[in-house]
């Protein structure tokens, strides 16, 4: 008799623990969006997205890509939601549903994203009430992405490694090599061992747009414009990581030293940069501004203030020309702003701060400005 109740009682755990396991939900492995990608962001409207609106349609959207393998045997309904990180911009939004198409081997469809983040996305499948399959993305943003293009001083050869400080953290940068996306605290992937002006632009930046940002940078230490003329490598790489990041802001370009030094003609320099643009415009099929900072000032390597001048004057031809944009003159930034003999010779650690808030100025009067033209 005990050993037939012991077997009854077998028997019952074996049939609930096969229930528990194909209860289970599959597994979604979510390809895109990736972890800590910033999707640029429409709809912005900088008249109505005040201080005394801090959240809304006027801070825009994205209608965001998803893409992952289709689970075997899952059918039901597809849903999303996007759950808010502590100190991130927004709000948590609940169950949607979406469409993920029909193809039989992957998932696929459009998320509509407000802007903000961190958000967490989730997603599921539901039958009968029931979660037959699940995934999750620990953190994605829609706001503003930027790429970042030039010589050194635009990279990581500059004194200080800074680290995004913003509790949100909520400054992305990409890894064009890893094909990742991560918090853009310094050095830039693959682009020197030192520090940038990068996180501390992010740290003005996101609290005051209330969003997520991005910087992509794809600069090179020692390059003048002719060697990112088209069909070069540096070109070709552009281009690509431009399609492979989708939508973004604007170029934002850091370059001129190199000119100086090989004493590029003004009007060559004008023609270049002219080159380099239009050919990446058509190979993105859209075209962003570019914003063009005046840096031509080396201190610790030369001193040609005529060379400096005549790259300074052919950035202030560009700036009259449709397509680029003020940037920043961080030639201003002389003295204690500049590394010395026992440096990396770029920026110094308040000189990286201080071209960072020559760079906010800048952005945020093109934001301003081009958004409204929209």
């Amino acid at each position: 008799m005990i050993q037939t109740k012991m077997m009854g009682l077998i028997a019952a755990l074996g049939m609930l623990s096969a229930k528990l396991i194909a209860a289970e939900p599959a597994k979604v492995e979510i390809d895109q969006p990736k972890a800590y990608q910033v999707i640029q962001r429409e709809g912005f409207e900088p008249q109505r997205a005040s201080i005394h609106e801090p959240e809304g349609p006027e801070l825009g959207f994205a209608d965001v890509v998803f893409r992952a393998p289709r689970p075997e045997g899952v059918k039901g309904d597809w849903q999303y939601r996007l759950v808010l990180h502590e100190h991130g911009f927004g709000e948590t939004y609940e169950w949607h549903l979406f469409d993920v198409g029909t193809d039989e081997k992957q998932l696929k469809g459009l998320l509509e994203v407000p802007a903000g983040g961190w958000y967490r996305l989730e997603i599921r499948c539901v039958n009968d009430e029931e979660t037959t399959a699940a995934g999750t993305v620990a953190a994605i943003g829609v706001g503003e992405v930027f790429v970042v293009a030039g010589q050194s001083y635009a990279g990581g050869w500059n004194d200080d490694v800074l680290k995004v400080a913003d509790p949100s953290q909520a400054v992305s940068t990409y890894d064009w090599e890893a094909k990742t996306w991560r918090v853009a605290n310094d050095p830039p992937p693959h682009n020197g061992e030192g520090g940038s002006i990068w996180p501390a632009l992010g740290d003005m930046l996101v609290p005051t747009l209330r969003v997520p940002v991005a910087f992509v940078n794809v600069s090179v230490g020692a390059t003048s414009s002719t060697k990112w003329a088209p069909d070069g490598p540096l070109h070709k790489r552009l281009c690509q990581v431009g399609r492979e990041i989708g939508l973004f802001r604007a170029v934002l370009w850091q370059q001129g030293e190199s000119d100086v030094i090989e004493k590029t003609p003004a009007e060559t320099y004008v023609k270049n940069v002219r080159e380099i643009r239009d050919a990446a415009s058509e190979a993105w099929g859209f075209e962003p501004p570019w914003l063009l900072a005046k840096s031509t000032l080396h201190p610790t390597v030369y001193k040609d203030p005529i060379g400096e001048r005549r790259i300074r004057g052919a950035i202030d031809e560009l700036w009259s020309v449709p397509g680029f944009r003020p940037g920043p003159d961080t030639d201003l930034l002389g003295g204690d702003n500049r590394g010395g003999p026992n440096s990396r010779r770029h920026f110094s650690a308040v000189g990286q701060r201080r071209a960072a808030l020559l760079w906010f100025v800048a952005l945020w009067n093109e934001l301003q400005q081009q958004t409204v033209k929209e």
